[in-house]
């Protein structure tokens, strides 16, 4: 399978403010201990299931299963960088639409920065590019890469608007509870 960079299906980036120093805020820390639970909280009734595993090569990888738009998909993301204040989470996700099973790239940014008045903003950015079995799957669904892509855009968008201030919410809550645990 071929990842297609040079064509973006979508992309979306929203921050919310988080009322917590930055010093406190770990990401890599909230994402690869985020309980299910609380991953389902961070974008109702879209969000359906999460796991924490590893690739055959060790490698740190998080599941999400999620609804976007209508179609169902499933989130392999390896982490490719992970610290505290920057995650890098790349996929190659599996999307079950009405038409059938295809593939998408998806590259999840996570992003701290320090702010005024000891806050930290949260940037949650998501790109994704089509594979080549995307293309496939367009061309025998007589659907052009412009018309996904502005489905696509309006999906994703929509998801990651509601999600991003959810998120940040969460994180803030972990960095608050592992301050109070010490």
């Amino acid at each position: 399978m071929k990842v297609l960079t040079d064509k973006i299906l979508s992309q979306s980036a929203y921050t919310a403010e988080i009322d917590v120093a930055f010093e406190k805020i770990d990401i890599a820390d909230w994402l690869f201990t985020l309980p299910e639970a609380e991953y389902l909280r961070c974008c109702p009734p879209d969000h359906i299931g999460s796991g924490v595993t590893t690739t055959d090569d060790g490698r740190r990888m998080v599941i999400n299963v999620e609804m976007i738009g209508t179609g169902l998909v499933i989130q392999h993301y390896v982490a490719e960088e992970a610290t505290p204040a920057y995650c890098r989470m790349n996929s190659i996700s599996d999307v079950f639409t009405p038409a059938g099973r295809t593939q998408v790239n998806v590259i999840w940014e996570l992003i701290a920065e320090a702010i005024e008045g000891g806050r930290t903003r949260y940037t949650n950015r998501v790109t994704s590019h089509p594979t080549d079995v995307f293309m496939d799957f367009l061309a025998a669904h007589g659907q052009t890469f412009e018309q996904a892509a502005v489905a696509r855009q309006d999906a994703g968008g929509d998801h990651n608007r509601r999600e991003t201030p959810l998120f940040a919410a969460s994180i803030a809550r972990r960095a608050v509870a592992k301050a109070g645990a010490k």
